[in-house]
């Protein structure tokens, strides 16, 4: 399985990134194929809703000439796409929100061309928040969900931890090994 992990976090070396550290060295050790990119350092331009992407059949065809069309090669080159994000005011970073926008050329719903470049897919979250877990991750795990319904993926679920005490919060062994087994989890295909 080919893992397209993206990261929504502003910050390289913040609460997600330490997070991650264990989950992406489980799927080293699965053997587990996975390109890791981060939204902080590309181009991304805001979504300009004019739908030429829709009239682009087999490719993302997005005519805005920034980073997005390269990550959505990966996504659809990926058997399962984990966001991984800080939640912010409920839902996830406005790099992660620029990029969800954008997915439009992936779903060939809205003009002459139809089908679909990445149905079929997983998509997972890992989320760092401040809430208690139901009350920080619910709203945009909600929104993925949708999308995944819309889009025709398999959402395999979330895991998140709670920052309490900093980085800290993250390297406790209880959020390293739950790191873990949701990437053994998301391997096995469970």
């Amino acid at each position: 399985m080919k893992f397209c992990v993206i990261t929504g976090s502003p910050l390289s070396g913040g609460n997600t990134a330490e997070l991650l550290k264990p989950f992406l060295a489980e799927l080293a050790e699965k053997g587990a194929a996975y390109t890791s990119i981060t939204l902080a350092n590309k181009t991304m331009l805001p979504c300009a809703s004019c739908f030429r992407c829709q009239l682009v059949e087999d490719s993302y065809g997005c005519v805005l000439k920034d980073d997005v069309a390269q990550i959505m090669e990966e996504i659809i080159a990926s058997d399962c796409v984990v966001l991984a994000t800080p939640i912010y005011t409920w839902y996830c970073t406005a790099p992660m929100k620029t990029l969800l926008d954008r997915h439009m050329g992936l779903n060939k719903f809205y003009g002459k061309t139809k089908g679909s470049l990445w149905a079929g897919k997983k998509l997972a979250i890992i989320a760092t928040h401040g809430y208690d877990a139901s009350y920080a991750t619910e709203p945009f795990e909600t929104g993925m969900k949708r999308l995944c319904e819309h889009s025709k993926l398999e959402y395999v679920g979330l895991y998140s931890v709670r920052n309490e005490k900093g980085l800290a919060s993250f390297r406790t062994e209880e959020a390293i090994a739950g790191a873990r087994d949701f990437a053994a989890k998301l391997c096995r295909g469970d």
